[in-house]
């Protein structure tokens, strides 16, 4: 499959990306600076910044599927709403369909499935960046597109086990709780929505 991948050089868009490779997937890439991404095989990387409609563009060129992880690290201000926004009208015009969002536990109607001390200490360092994420989530829920929005709980740098549990909501099963998560885990269920329907225009918690 020929996959769109916006947020490559983040910690989770690097196992997405090196997972993506080892299924056999191409994938286009979009990052400001190029040369923070390896050259592989299967890899093509494009110059450019998620603010650009014309850079996004040219990523979704030819794809079959878009994967979004944007983080706002090292930005001044949040980039996951108005680099969406640039994602689903660059699919909208390309005519790509099938579009994977990695969001957060906590973002939305998933706040409630959050222990209400961590709660607390989410809106008092992470205010700005999971009401950016919120607004991502209205964009695609709002897109039309065939969309999943995946959202983990605490990430770690931990390898791929495969051993995550995922729901639609943590509270509908009892032994779900809202824990941390590997990147790679995330990355390896991400990819599995590509061709798994069973999450279609939902958004799974995935712990």
């Amino acid at each position: 499959m020929q996959i769109a991948l916006f947020g490559a050089t983040g910690g989770t868009g690097r196992q997405v990306l090196a997972q993506a490779l080892e299924q056999g997937h191409r994938v286009t890439a979009l990052a400001r600076d190029p040369s923070t991404l390896d050259p592989l095989e299967g890899l093509t990387t494009i110059g450019g910044d998620v603010l650009d409609p014309k850079a996004v563009a040219q990523c979704v060129q030819g794809a079959e599927a878009v994967i979004c992880v944007l983080g706002s690290h090292g930005r001044q201000a949040p980039i996951e709403a108005p680099g969406t926004e640039r994602i689903l009208t660059a699919m909208q015009e390309a005519g790509v369909r099938r579009l994977v969002v990695v969001s957060s536990l906590g973002v939305g109607d998933s706040r409630a499935q959050i222990a209400w001390p961590f709660r607390l200490v989410m809106d008092l360092m992470l205010k700005p960046i999971l009401e950016a994420k919120a607004e991502q989530e209205r964009l695609v829920k709002a897109s039309g597109l065939d969309w999943v929005i995946v959202r983990p709980g605490g990430l770690t740098d931990g390898p791929r086990t495969g051993a995550y549990r995922f729901d639609l909501r943590v509270g509908v099963d009892p032994t779900l709780k809202s824990g941390r998560i590997a990147r790679a885990d995330v990355a390896d269920f991400v990819l599995r929505q590509l061709t798994d329907d069973t999450f279609l225009q939902q958004t799974p918690a995935v712990t």
